[in-house]
């Protein structure tokens, strides 16, 4: 997939300016499909001279003009075919932390926990934001509320996938730590048996 359909579905939200798509793209998005300010700005171009979104200028008092962006019949109908086609294959995890991971067996245990704590309080600090959002789409309602009457739900269900991904890895982390404090040296240069590392 393109970031081109990824840039159609935040423009179902409605009209917009490359600013504003970069935040929602910040706290929306970018759990599973980040970009670039920069990206988005070309990405933008090339859908306008594709006829999929339009541009409408508006003038502001001290300040630049700013372009406001907004999806066409056009783009509406290619993002619902996108929309309605099979997936072509599951998801893949590509993360450098977890190859991390995988090769941290002899490395500082105090540096394993530094990373980790890391990556946990990135989890934290996203799902706080996710939540944040959610608050404010369900504007005083309950989620059976939201999901049985509002207009649009798939905004709501994505959210709802960021939220599990980012508490699924905060418990990992948090396993893996359970994990390091229980773990004791091997006999041998690193420290005698039964030395708890770090």
């Amino acid at each position: 997939m393109s970031l081109k359909y990824a840039v159609l579905a935040a423009l179902l939200e409605g009209e917009a300016s490359g600013y504003e798509l970069s935040k929602v793209f910040d706290v929306s998005l970018a759990n599973f499909w980040p970009a670039t300010p920069q990206q988005l700005y070309r990405e933008l171009e090339r859908l306008a001279g594709d006829g999929l979104i339009e541009a409408r200028t508006v003038p502001q008092e001290r300040r630049p003009t700013k372009r406001l962006f907004s999806l066409t019949e056009a783009g509406r109908e290619q993002l619902g075919a996108f929309a309605a086609e099979p997936t072509r294959r599951p998801t893949a995890i590509r993360d450098e932390f977890l190859i991390k991971m995988q090769a941290m067996d002899g490395v500082a245990p105090e540096r394993v926990r530094a990373l980790v704590e890391e990556r946990r309080s990135w989890a934290l600090g996203k799902l706080a934001r996710y939540e944040r959002v959610r608050e404010r789409l369900l504007d005083g309602r309950t989620e059976e509320e939201h999901l049985r009457d509002s207009d649009r739900v798939g905004p709501y269900l994505t959210l709802l996938a960021g939220i599990t991904f980012e508490r699924e890895n905060a418990r990992w982390c948090e396993r893996v730590l359970a994990v390091l404090r229980e773990r004791r040296a091997p006999a041998g240069p690193a420290g005698p048996a039964g030395q708890p590392l770090g």
